[in-house]
């Protein structure tokens, strides 16, 4: 029906959730969708929900399994598959709430979306705040919302532009690695913006060493 158009081209560095920070993105129709009556009355909507595919991913031993270690939780606690969003699933399906920021002719402006470049949309419905918002819910495990942690360091000169570093920022702090890894010395790589960005992280401070961009 549709893809999603971001920056991330990878897995890894994605928020873990969505609307965690307001990095922005597209949603792009394909042809037989492209069709203006659909989208009439979505503009009276601040956030949407998407339904999309996990497109990327591949389970380590070729199905699902009961069980998942959520990084909340250090990545080494098991629960689960069913009381988690991990996205090893039975059926590899997302659900994210996004803000839609506007109706651009025939593609949808987001932010927040936790997609990576080239996800597809299945389908798109409208967020009701007296149907979807129950404030007072138990969230299990996960009852606090994440919050950022750690000190980012990009240093001048590797060209990066205001906007993206911006965001870069904005998605660096949450720890973007695996909950298990600590090592000082390790150098991470994510892609954001048709670039590499390698860092490390250090007592609690997460520094960029390089920006390299795509060919």
């Amino acid at each position: 029906m549709a893809y999603y158009r971001g920056p991330f081209g990878s897995k890894f560095g994605i928020p873990r959730q969505s609307s965690l920070t307001g990095v922005e993105g597209r949603i792009v129709f394909t042809e037989k969708y492209r069709v203006r009556e659909a989208l009439r009355g979505l503009e009276g909507f601040s956030r949407i929900w998407l339904i999309w595919g996990f497109s990327a991913n591949k389970p380590a031993k070729g199905e699902w399994q009961p069980t998942v270690r959520p990084p909340r939780l250090g990545g080494n606690t098991s629960m689960g598959v069913f009381a988690t969003r991990s996205p090893f699933r039975p059926n590899p399906i997302g659900l994210s709430c996004v803000e839609l920021v506007k109706v651009d002719d025939m593609e949808l402006v987001v932010r927040g979306a936790d997609l990576a470049d080239g996800t597809p949309i299945y389908d798109i419905k409208p967020y009701i705040a007296y149907a979807d918002s129950f404030p007072d819910a138990l969230c299990g495990f996960a009852q606090d919302a994440p919050r950022p942690s750690l000190m980012v360091v990009i240093p001048e000169g590797l060209g990066i532009s205001a906007k993206t570093r911006k965001a870069l920022e904005e998605v660096l702090a949450l720890d973007p690695r695996p909950a298990y890894q600590e090592s000082p010395e390790k150098e991470y790589a994510m892609t954001f913006e048709g670039a590499d960005v390698v860092f490390r992280v250090k007592e609690g401070v997460l520094t960029v060493i390089d920006f390299r961009p795509l060919d």
